[in-house]
């Protein structure tokens, strides 16, 4: 479960992370207002006003008119997802620059060329900044421990870092057994370059995140960048959460921060269904039982000659009603021009998915080719009710065969 920089921010602020004064506004009116109230009240000289949607590359985003697909420009340059505002006339400016924000579309490296439409913004007071650092924490799966990522490249993706410069992210690994140490919060400051106040404050920083992290159930929290203030103050000037879904049982509260508008209709729908769903770009749905199978069916596609439309796990039950589900859920996909389902039989019996997927297509009208794999549990008389069904659908043995079957269906469909 994702949520926003400025919810991830309230929820650090309850484990005193150090983090920027800010306000979130969700029209212009609001930002130039509560600019004025909040901020000039202050005597804050230079504000940031940050588009705030699920998606990192803000800085460097570009806004596109939502009607028009236009580049929108101001001052004569274009538009960013975060802008650094300093004026005479700072609340009216900042009314202007959230004016051209709102409702249109940010397209970021994240986003690609369909972007976020942004509705809502947080206002932060400027900082005096002397250094940009990158910070993490995050599970890593190798050794099934949290791990502490830092570097001295902030501000910039930390995927490129890992490619062109691996050798300046360190990494210092929790143990479970005896928690955060306060040797490895002082190695980490010692190697990047901290001093005096600010390697003590840093030092104070990481132990208070570590323990936010852990108190809120994440599976990743990214402070970047993480800066160093002209008065050697250490602040989270952004901050990315990410929870683990199953604790969410134990914060029921987290309910109330989730932003359906920024999550894909098809996923918010699956979810009710207890389906793994995530929507692609391609034009081949597949149902699967398993991620791992899902994964290697994915590539069987892309294999054959076709794309993938979505990844969609159904899991252990694959009973009537989840099958059913499924369907529309794939179906309600426009691009979804042919079906594959490849299910093993482990625990559950392969003529029992045979007979769900037969009940199923009297349900909901299945209207492009489909193709089914079953193996495993009784695969042979999940084959032979198939095959017996007066149902249109083509039925595969092997892996190889399904992979020909979609290429041969994918084909078909291409324009002559």
């Amino acid at each position: 479960m994702n949520i926003h920089e400025y919810q991830a921010k309230e929820l650090l602020r309850g484990f005193d992370v150090p983090v920027p004064f800010g306000v979130m506004v969700s029209s212009p009116e609001d930002a130039g207002g509560r600019t004025f109230e909040d901020f000039m009240s202050k005597g804050t000289e230079v504000v940031v006003l940050k588009s705030q949607i699920h998606a990192g590359g803000r800085g460097k985003g570009h806004f596109v008119d939502t009607n028009t697909g236009e580049a929108i420009e101001m001052n004569g340059k274009p538009l960013r997802g975060v802008n650094v505002i300093k004026s005479d006339n700072i609340a009216d400016t900042v009314y202007q620059y959230a004016k051209a924000m709102h409702g249109n579309t940010l397209v970021t490296i994240q986003t690609g060329d369909a972007g976020k439409v942004v509705n809502r913004f947080l206002i932060e007071e400027g900082l005096d900044i002397k250094k940009e650092f990158y910070l993490s924490i995050l599970l890593d799966r190798a050794t099934s421990r949290n791990i502490v990522m830092a570097s001295t490249e902030g501000g910039v993706e930390i995927e490129k870092v890992a490619e062109e410069t691996p050798e300046k992210i360190l990494k210092e690994t929790i143990d479970p057994a005896i928690g955060w140490q306060g040797y490895q919060a002082r190695r980490l400051a010692f190697n990047l370059g901290f001093s005096g106040t600010a390697f003590k404050n840093f030092v104070k920083f990481i132990g208070k995140l570590v323990k936010a992290y852990e108190a809120m159930d994440c599976s990743m929290l990214e402070i970047n960048p993480l800066v160093l203030t002209g008065d050697e103050r250490i602040v989270a000037l952004d901050a990315k959460v990410n929870f683990d879904d199953n604790a969410l049982f134990r914060h029921p509260n987290y309910a109330e921060l989730r932003d359906l508008g920024e999550e894909e209709p098809l996923e918010i729908e699956a979810s009710k269904y207890d389906l793994n769903y995530i929507k692609l770009d391609g034009n081949v749905g597949c149902m699967v039982n398993g991620a791992g199978l899902a994964m290697g069916t994915m590539d069987i596609i892309k294999l054959a000659g076709g794309e993938p439309a979505n990844f969609l796990d159904v899991g252990g039950g694959a009973n009537v009603e989840r099958i059913s589900n499924a369907f529309r859920l794939m179906l309600s996909d426009p691009n979804v021009q042919v079906v594959l389902i490849n299910i093993f039989g482990g625990i559950v019996r392969c003529d029992r998915v045979a007979n769900g997927i037969l009940e199923a297509m009297k349900i909901v009208d299945v209207n492009v080719p489909l193709i089914v794999r079953l193996d495993g549990t009784n695969a042979v008389e999940a084959r032979e009710i198939l095959e017996k069904s007066d149902l249109e659908f083509s039925v595969a043995t092997t892996l190889k065969e399904a992979a020909e079957k979609v290429t041969e269906a994918v084909s078909s469909l291409a324009p002559a």
